[in-house]
């Protein structure tokens, strides 16, 4: 799962660069950290909504032993946002209490919320130093690289509540008609 998640992020970091060096002097911008910024709002907003939307009496629903509930996959989500954006800005991780821990609904929301905050300021960065190198899980490479790889966990995980919800007869926020 892991090589899995660093290849598709790997390939999504490429992506910018490799449209950047077709443009250049062609009159095109750069593609770099504002070209997913977009992606990642839209995911940050699917996943809040489903954490709004879920009844509390839902949130210890796991569809199988062998996975997380839906409680601990917003806690999931939660947690690893403050490792990606202190990864991406350069930052000791904030000392948080464990989401995957937490059981209610409230609190997960609050920490969900809190950790998109938190994130809010990596997707703020310069482009400048967005393409600064840094490691982050042992490898290197640009911050956005790591804002990439985030945005990638974020949507794999919002696929994964997807189905929670399908199976408890909701609509996800990504299928609800405005």
């Amino acid at each position: 799962m892991q090589i899995r998640m660093l290849a598709i992020a790997a390939a999504m970091a490429a992506f910018p660069a490799a449209a950047a060096a077709q443009g250049m002097g062609q009159g095109h911008q750069a593609v770099g950290i504002n070209s997913i910024k977009p992606l990642y709002e839209q995911f940050k907003g699917w996943i809040i909504a489903s954490a709004e939307q879920m009844p509390e009496a839902d949130y210890g629903y796991q569809p199988t032993p062998e996975v997380r509930t839906f409680g601990q996959m917003i806690g999931h989500v939660a947690g690893a946002g403050y490792a990606f954006c202190a990864g991406a800005m350069g930052e000791e991780r904030p000392s948080m209490p464990n989401a995957e821990e937490m059981t209610s609904k409230a609190e997960l929301v609050e920490a969900v919320k809190a950790s998109f905050a938190y994130c809010d300021k990596a997707y703020a960065m310069p482009e400048s130093k967005a393409m600064e190198q840094t490691t982050f899980f042992g490898r290197e490479g640009s911050r956005l690289w790591v804002l990439n790889f985030n945005v990638t966990h974020v949507a794999e995980h919002y696929g994964n509540l997807v189905t929670y919800m399908r199976l408890k007869g909701m609509v996800p926020p990504s299928s609800q008609r405005g």
